[in-house]
């Protein structure tokens, strides 16, 4: 079987003698269509996040068609589209039994702790397999996932229609961020110190932060002038900095980005100001990503607007090394491989 396999930090190459996965008892095996890249894959590849082992086949963003299934699955079928849920919580700790599953401490993340998807087939379980209708086509199918992170994350918010509104970086994440604002109703600001991700936010209706919207250095936005909810998809001394000063008083922050940077804020400034943070780690298992599908497959999203840049396997290397460079998102294409299967 063919698969896509980083062999050390900084290398990756395709390969054709990996192991055929078999789907176990309530699992399914997925042949694999389409596969997004994103910030987490990259820390992986470039050594930042270690692996069990190597090679490794990264990749979490993803889905396909359903090719077998294992003893004991019903409710899914050969021949099935679906999206692949990549963070198996294990619905049984106290956080999953809260409806939490974001914050399982046991939970399998493929890619990281679990396998990857950039191969030919791949065993998934069931319930993380979520059904997806022939219309969302391959492309879309590599980015409902982190679509999923940034609605939890405005979910998660509670911003309303009204609200002024602020995305700290125009990467995928916030890209898909004021995706999922415009389908509210809110249009967003955008400050990113990339023009080409700046331009392709503003192709999706956000606003580029002028001037005169940041207070000085040491000052701090007023009602009248700051931002109800500031979106931090960052995760920088920099950004958390540029968020407490236009987060206007009683608003919130919601950090999403993440990096080893330490921040810092006055208890007297968080309290004067009653300003609220919020950490939004991934989605919440079912129905954040059930709503997701839901949403894009009436066609109130088209995710796949935010895709800049397409791969085939074999330049697959060429992906991961200018995937921080690209204002959009990459994806691989593994139809190709698929193709090769059918014909």
């Amino acid at each position: 079987m063919r698969a896509i396999v980083l062999t050390r930090p900084g290398q990756v190459r395709e390969v054709d003698t990996w192991p055929e996965p078999e789907p176990r008892a309530g699992e399914v095996l997925v042949a694999i269509r389409a596969v997004g890249l994103c910030g987490s894959d990259l820390g992986v590849y470039d050594g930042h996040r270690a692996t069990p082992e190597l090679p490794w086949v990264m990749g979490h963003e993803g889905g396909g068609e359903i090719v077998a299934v294992g003893p004991g699955v019903t409710d899914r079928h050969p021949g099935q589209r679906v999206v692949v849920e990549p963070n198996y919580g294990c619905l049984a700790c106290a956080a999953c039994a809260e409806g939490a599953t974001s914050a399982c401490p046991d939970r399998g993340i493929v890619g990281m702790n679990v396998p990857g998807l950039l191969a030919e087939r791949v065993a998934v379980p069931a319930r993380f397999a979520r059904p997806v209708p022939d219309t969302v086509d391959d492309p879309t199918l590599a980015c409902l996932e982190p679509l999923a992170v940034a609605r939890a994350a405005v979910r998660r918010s509670g911003v309303r229609p009204a609200d002024r509104c602020l995305v700290l970086g125009a990467g995928s994440q916030g890209l898909f961020v004021c995706q999922a604002l415009r389908a509210l109703g809110v249009r967003p600001y955008v400050s990113e110190p990339h023009d080409g991700r700046t331009a392709l936010a503003e192709e999706l209706g956000a606003r580029r932060l002028s001037p005169e919207h940041v207070p000085d250095p040491g000052r701090t936005a007023d009602a009248a002038h700051g931002f109800h909810v500031v979106f931090d998809t960052v995760g920088l001394a920099d950004t958390w900095d540029l968020a407490l000063r236009t987060v206007r008083p009683t608003g919130s922050v919601v950090l999403i980005g993440m990096s080893g940077s330490t921040v810092s804020a006055t208890s007297a400034d968080l309290t004067r100001r009653q300003v609220t943070l919020r950490g939004s780690l991934i989605y919440d298992h079912p129905e954040d990503f059930r709503d997701t599908v839901d949403t894009v497959a009436a066609g109130v999203l088209a995710p796949a607007d935010v895709l800049r840049y397409t791969a085939t396997p074999d330049a697959a290397a060429d992906a991961f090394a200018g995937a921080r460079t690209v204002p959009g998102k990459s994806w691989i294409d593994l139809t190709g491989w698929q193709e090769d299967r059918n014909g």
